[in-house]
Formats: C-alpha cells, sequence, structure tokens
C-alpha cells in the first residue's frame, strides 16, 4: 500500500487526506502546529471563542458535496444556522444598513435606496445564479491544466464577462453609491478589486444574497473538527507539531520528509502549505517557479486582526457588521496599488455571541475585528496598538455607546504572525488575488514539473482564497495524485 504524506492539516489537507484514505491509500498528514485548522484555528480565553481566521460561511453546497462523497452531511459533524440579517452596514454615525436574508424584503430595502434598483437587482441575481451554476457545478473542479478547460458552451456565452469587470457590471445597473457597495462587497473574499476581478464572479451575488450568510454553532472550527473526524473514520493518521524541514528527492521523485530529528518515507507526498514555502523545501533546480515569479504576483490581501472581550453586551450591531464609513477605493489603493498601512481603515467585526451563546460568557461580548491590509508591509507593536485605538474609537463613533472601558482584553493577529505561524508569503492571510491573469491554469500548478509525486494543495493554486475553494482544492489534488500513482503502476 502507497504511503501519502499531507503537509498541513488545514481545509484544503485534510480535504486532500479524507478522498486519498478513501482510495485505499495509507495516509499521513503532517501538521507543523499544535493543533489543526491552518487559518482556521481558534483562540480560547476566559469562556470565549474566537475563530482566528474565516468567520463567514458561504456556499453551504460546496461542503454538502464533500460529505456526500463520504455518505455524510454536514449535519453528521456540526451545526448549521442561517442568519438573519446576513449582515449589517455602516456608513457613518447611527447610520446602518442591515440586509435581511428574506428576497423580497431586500428588494423592497434596494428600492428604499434607489426606484428601480429592484428589478437590476434581480437581474444582477439571476445572472449570479447562473453562472454559479457554470463555475461551481463543474469548471471549478477543473485542475487548471489547460485553458480548454475553461471552453464551454456556457462559457462562450459569458465571454463579455471575463473582459469586463465586477464593478462595470454593477454601475450600469445600479447608481446609488451605498447599494454598489454592497454588491461589490462580496468579491473581496476573492482577494482583489471589484474593478480587476472578472464580471463572471458576480457568482458571488448569488452566494450572498441567495445562497445566504450562516454560522456554524460554536464556529468554523467546528467544519475542521468535522473532517478531522472524517478522515480519522477513513483511516487517516495525523501528526500535529511537526514541521517540514526538507523534502529527500531521488532520481525526480519524493522518498521522504525531513523533521529535524527524524524523517519518514513517502511514495507520493501533497502539500497544503503555502505554496511559496512548500518550494522552499526543495533545492532550487526541484522548484516550479523563481523568487522572481512570485514577486511578480498579486497577492491577495493579509490581515490585521483584533480579538476583543467585552464585559457586556453591545447594541445596534449584527453578528457580522462591515464599516464603511470611509472610501472603498482609497482602502483598496493602499493594498494593491501603492501598499501602505491604509489612513483611514475599512474594516469588518464579527460577533458570534450576538447568535450563538456558546462563543462566550452570558451578558458580554466577543468580537473579531478584521482589517485587510497589503501583504508584506512591516509589522509592529506600536502599529498594532495604533490601529487598535483607531478602531475602537471609530466603532463607538458609528455605534452610538461607549466601548473601551468595557473591554476585558484583546489580542491581536498581524503580518508577522501569519509569517509564523503559517509561513505565509509575504504574510499574505488569502493567498492570490484572483484577477484575470491569475485565474483557472494561469494559477501555480498544481503539480510539480520537476518531481513527479509532489503536488501542491490550497489557496495559492487552483480554485483560489476561500473555504470552498480550499475544500475543492483537497479534492483536485488528490485525484490528480491518484492518477499519477496509477501510471506509475502501469508503467512502473
Amino acid at each position: 500500500m502507497e504511503k501519502i504524506a499531507i503537509i498541513g492539516a488545514g481545509f484544503s489537507g485534510l480535504s486532500a487526506a479524507c478522498y486519498m484514505a478513501k482510495a485505499g491509500y495509507k495516509v499521513t498528514v503532517y501538521e507543523k502546529n499544535r493543533e489543526i485548522g491552518g487559518r482556521a484555528r481558534q483562540y480560547k480565553k476566559d469562556g470565549f471563542t474566537f475563530d482566528m481566521g474565516p468567520t463567514f460561511y458561504w456556499m453551504p453546497d460546496v461542503l454538502e458535496r464533500f460529505f456526500a462523497d463520504f455518505d455524510h452531511t454536514p449535519s453528521d459533524f456540526y451545526q448549521l444556522m442561517r442568519l438573519d440579517p446576513g449582515y449589517q452596514v455602516y456608513f457613518g454615525p447611527g447610520d446602518s444598513m442591515v440586509l435581511p436574508a428574506d428576497q423580497l424584503k431586500l428588494y423592497a430595502l434596494f428600492e428604499q435606496y434607489e426606484p428601480g434598483s429592484s428589478q437590476a437587482l434581480r437581474e444582477l441575481l439571476e445572472e449570479g445564479q447562473y453562472n454559479y451554476r457554470v463555475a461551481m457545478g463543474e469548471i471549478v473542479y477543473r485542475p487548471g491544466l489547460s485553458p480548454w478547460e475553461l471552453v464551454t458552451p456556457d462559457t462562450v456565452r459569458r465571454f463579455p464577462q471575463f473582459i469586463s469587470s465586477v464593478r462595470q457590471r454593477v454601475r450600469r445597473k445600479i447608481k446609488n453609491g451605498r447599494l454598489q457597495q454592497i454588491l461589490e462587497f462580496p468579491v473581496l473574499f476573492l482577494g482583489a478589486k471589484p474593478g480587476d476581478i472578472p464580471a463572471f464572479y458576480s457568482f458571488m451575488n448569488h452566494a450572498d444574497m441567495q445562497l445566504g450568510t450562516w454560522h456554524v454553532r460554536g464556529g468554523m472550527f467546528e467544519v475542521l473538527k468535522g473532517m478531522q473526524q472524517l478522515a480519522e473514520q477513513l483511516g487517516v493518521e495525523i501528526r500535529t507539531s511537526a514541521p517540514v524541514q526538507n523534502m529527500r528527492i531521488e532520481n525526480g521523485r519524493v522518498t521522504g520528509l525531513n523533521f529535524g530529528d527524524h524523517s519518514v518515507t513517502a511514495d507520493l507526498v501533497i502539500s497544503s502549505a503555502d505554496y511559496h514555502h512548500t518550494e522552499s523545501l526543495l533545492a532550487t533546480s526541484c522548484r516550479n517557479y523563481k523568487e522572481n515569479y512570485w514577486k511578480k504576483r498579486v497577492m491577495a490581501p493579509s490581515a490585521l486582526l483584533y480579538y476583543i472581550a467585552f464585559d457586556k453586551k453591545l447594541k445596534d450591531i449584527s453578528h457580522h457588521t462591515l464599516f464603511f464609513d470611509g472610501s472603498f477605493d482609497q482602502h483598496a489603493q493602499s493594498i494593491y496599488d501603492y501598499p501602505a498601512w491604509p489612513r483611514f481603515p475599512l474594516f469588518y467585526a464579527s460577533f458570534p455571541t450576538q447568535t450563538d451563546p456558546t462563543m462566550g460568557p452570558a451578558g458580554k461580548e466577543g468580537a473579531v475585528i478584521l482589517i485587510p491590509v497589503a501583504a508584506g508591509l512591516e509589522d509592529s507593536r506600536m502599529l498594532r496598538e495604533y490601529y487598535y485605538r483607531k478602531i475602537i474609537q471609530r466603532m463607538e463613533s458609528l455605534t452610538g455607546q461607549p466601548l473601551e472601558k468595557h473591554i476585558l482584553f484583546y489580542r491581536s493577529f498581524g503580518i508577522e504572525d501569519f509569517q509564523r505561524e503559517y509561513n505565509a508569503y509575504k504574510g499574505n492571510a488569502y493567498g492570490l488575488a484572483n484577477t484575470l491573469w491569475q485565474t483557472a491554469f494561469l494559477k501555480p500548478k498544481i503539480y510539480n514539473r520537476h518531481v513527479r509525486n509532489l503536488f501542491y494543495t490550497g489557496q495559492l493554486t487552483v480554485p483560489g482564497p476561500g473555504i470552498p475553494p480550499a475544500v475543492i482544492s483537497g479534492k483536485i489534488a488528490a485525484q490528480q495524485a491518484m492518477k499519477q500513482l496509477k501510471k506509475q503502476y502501469v508503467y512502473g
């Protein structure tokens, strides 16, 4: 029985492990940190539970499809609840828009801001639903080996949407600035500006407003625990506190992994660690890409995060709340065009204790605050303290309530932490930006061109950043790995 070594126990690594184990291979996952989860770990203190990374549960059909591949459903492992409202957006002090889950109420809300916009929204959502079916039903599960993977009757008909942007598509139909921001916001999860992402990705509006925003009881880490449980049921062994130092290569094949004080043998390796870091475990001649290649990539943002505990319940906020009281474009420029710390950052906050009493003590509030920032910036304790004070003051002004004096404790997590904890290139949080020239077959390849039995998975390869793409990436990598193993068996 071939031994499969998987590096990293995040969404993509555990996904790949499950598929390889189901196919009958002996699978061991090696995770550098003390616990599984990758960017989706949790931080617990004094009865509070904070998701350290992803907090939005979108595209529930992807995880349904994943668990169905193993004759399970998500409910076998964790509990889901649809949020209503999906989220709230602050545009100024006391001035917020609450996005209802109900479709008719959503249309009525749009009409309040721009007469006639509900019809435009219907058209955008119909278009987004069609694109979602095309993309998520088939194309996103392809391995990015050839441009022909994108050529189908549906995509040919949608060709103009690959050469126009999400922003152009939205603003052609909607004129109100606030509604434009609501419709452009979801593509931020793809790690690029709305003006740089192909209009085809309007399917994110369908994911947002029709498939809905969900919460996992106990936090996003429950999904990882479910995947771990499934993997172990399938016979996968998971070893934590096992950072790989390098790979042993013989005759163009990986023969094992070295951990410093010991080594293991492997017949095939799938790495879900940061792609750039995985390449650093190889001799230069064995790497897919030189350093200059990575320097020229457009990285999705990193993030400055705060995990904050309050001694009281907060008012006038929703489980997911966006603070868009500044210029969206100026903040985006500080990430993509002229990388620098933003002067007036927009930010996002998750208050899971608004919905889920298991996430914090009764009568208290836990919050995760996220500021998107350019990857590769200088990080320091002084900068973190500066932005922490700035954000708390803004939240006090916008929500009309005292906050600072009610804070029990807080912790920050930034660029240096992404580099140290996840070996993330430039401290990125979301991988590569999903721009036209970094989409599908133009992403870093899922296989190594020089080492025949080495494959990559995760947000720096196909299909891209986010939890659903990561889960799909694990499946793609496993499928390609199994094809390679079958070739090896047939041809030797």
